[in-house]
């Protein structure tokens, strides 16, 4: 049977099977059109989210299923590509121009760790850096973010999680005496 048929029925053969069939085709689309591999990975999950949704609806006298699932991933990326640009029109980055705050903690090695870190913040993408301020300065939940950044849960957890590790990775490469110990 079909791959795409297996899907529509909710058989998890025809999910395997679909993303063994058509991930190359999903994501090489999906790499062209998104700004990096990050984004190219939130939008290829997206795109097999929408399949799964909507692998019923495909007629073989009206396609191929290749032909198919295209179609379904170049309409995704539209969406995507829509969305960010409604979300980000207009707005001020958060914590735009904001430096970072002295703590309670007045060592140099503290100071330099801060100024650190917040560069390697600087350095993210936006939207990982609007993810990173609210979960860790202003302690949101992921939901929370999600609603107000109006992006999914699974996404937002996703650009913490690799913004948080880019940060570190980039303050372990750094020289010592330049804030190399800041994760622990």
């Amino acid at each position: 049977m079909e791959a795409l048929q297996l899907l529509a029925r909710g058989d998890a053969a025809g999910g395997r099977a679909c993303a063994d069939r058509f991930g190359p085709l999903v994501w090489s689309i999906a790499l062209r059109v998104c700004r990096d591999r990050t984004d190219a990975e939130d939008a290829t999950q997206d795109v097999f989210m929408e399949l799964c949704k909507s692998a019923g609806r495909y007629d073989a006298s009206l396609s191929t299923p290749r032909a198919f699932v295209a179609m379904i991933t170049r309409r995704r990326l539209i969406d995507r590509a829509r969305s960010q640009r409604r979300h980000t029109a207009g707005r001020v980055p958060l914590w735009d121009g904001i430096q970072p705050v002295r703590s309670n903690v007045d060592t140099p090695l503290h100071d330099e760790q801060t100024r650190a870190a917040f560069a390697e913040l600087q350095r993210l993408r936006p939207e990982q850096q609007s993810v990173i301020r609210l979960a860790v300065g202003e302690s949101w939940t992921h939901e929370r973010i999600a609603e107000h950044l109006q992006m999914p849960v699974g996404t937002v957890k996703t650009h913490l999680r690799r913004g948080l590790i880019a940060i570190r990775d980039a303050l372990a490469r750094r020289p010592a005496g330049t804030a190399q110990e800041v994760h622990q």
